[in-house]
């Protein structure tokens, strides 16, 4: 169906200009066509700041992180000067990956298929058996650099040689988190889930303002005031919240979800972060391809000493209940966008602003980008 349709005419079958009320969601081709997939990872993935790890694993000199990134493979290290940096994870002889380890440190950067090495600033250091090669300029051949930044426990990057600055990316999001002492709680674990649908799924479910709450999660909807939740959007970030209420109809998670409010934040395109008192854990959604997303869940707890081990180890679990439900229903979802029964959707004035503003964020961008690639050409 959607491979009678030009990329453009796709593009052109979303409003992004009606208001909330007026809106409908993005079309189902959007979901199901790998020419979105493949635009989504120039226009977007490649142009914005993506999360790659946390501060603490480059605090420290020699300290490296690895991730991927729009199925760029990069690392970032702590150099002996105490700058951060990123790279292409690329070797510059024949394309192998530099670092292979998720994290860890060291004191130079050893190329395990031919034994180049690469300082920690990305300069060539050796190459063994390069005697008599002509025309060799080892200044130029060092790892090529990606813009890093941090901001609050988390490292970032940009493919973007020309993009703007982390804080003006994060823009208002920044002093609205302040409050919340991001950085006072500590990292405690990770889940890693692979789902059969489209990134922007996830998304959608995320940013429909609870909606789904009261019928996907009973467990937390026990804790939540969900008649006064509410939704606030700023240029690139939108904040779900809701009061906290003390509910033992679900014991695990009337136990580990306390405060005196929930606080869910979204920042365009793919990262969530989620806070309770004394908690907080970041979701980061991953395209793999049109019909499959990697979610990475990073859980954080203000004390991570043993005694509080066990209680910390039975929150993860909450989330990962919460997790399983919305697996389950977002790859629904994703059979469901294939369906000749399903074009389109309308959103909730009351609850879905968030998935509006994510629509029209990214309508603006893939349009523009291919009105780049059509300069270009």
């Amino acid at each position: 169906m959607t491979g009678q349709l030009s990329l453009e005419q796709i593009l052109a079958s979303y409003n992004d200009r009606a208001p909330l009320a007026e809106a409908f969601t993005i079309p189902a081709p959007w979901y199901v066509d790998s020419r979105i997939a493949e635009l989504e990872a120039s226009t977007v993935f490649r142009k914005t700041w993506q999360m790659i790890g946390r501060a603490d694993q480059v605090a420290n000199l020699g300290q490296f992180v690895t991730a991927t990134v729009a199925d760029e493979p990069i690392v970032a290290v702590r150099g002996s000067d105490g700058q951060l940096r990123a790279f292409y994870n690329v070797c510059r002889h024949h394309a192998a990956k530099v670092v292979t380890e998720l994290c860890g440190s060291a004191s130079i950067l050893h190329c395990p298929y031919h034994g180049w090495n690469y300082g920690l600033d990305g300069s060539l250091k050796g190459m063994p058996e390069f005697e008599g090669v002509k025309n060799f300029e080892r200044q130029q051949n060092g790892l090529v650099p990606v813009k890093v930044e941090t901001w609050e426990a988390f490292v970032f990057v940009n493919l973007d040689p020309q993009a703007e600055p982390l804080h003006a990316f994060l823009g208002p999001l920044v002093e609205r988190c302040v409050p919340l002492g991001l950085s006072k709680v500590h990292y405690f674990d990770r889940r890693v889930y692979d789902i059969a649908c489209n990134w922007k799924v996830f998304v959608d479910n995320y940013l429909d303002g609870g909606y789904h709450v009261p019928h996907l999660h009973k467990g937390l909807n026990s804790v939540l005031d969900y008649k006064q939740y509410t939704i606030e959007t700023g240029d690139r970030y939108c904040l779900q919240s809701s009061p906290m209420v003390s509910s033992d109809e679900d014991a695990a998670t009337g136990a580990t979800r306390k405060g005196d409010r929930a606080w869910y934040f979204w920042q365009y395109p793919n990262l969530m972060i989620n806070c309770y008192e004394g908690y907080m854990d970041t979701n980061l959604v991953i395209p793999l391809d049109v019909d499959h997303c990697r979610v990475i869940f990073d859980f954080y707890f203000a004390d991570v000493g043993e005694l509080r081990r066990e209680h910390n180890a039975q929150s993860v679990a909450v989330g990962d209940r919460v997790q399983a439900e919305d697996l389950g229903i977002c790859e629904d979802v994703q059979r469901g966008l294939k369906s000749r029964a399903y074009g389109a959707g309308r959103l909730s004035v009351r609850r879905e602003a968030g998935e509006h503003l994510f629509h029209r964020l990214l309508a603006a961008d893939l349009k523009s980008g291919m009105g780049r690639a059509a300069a270009a050409d």
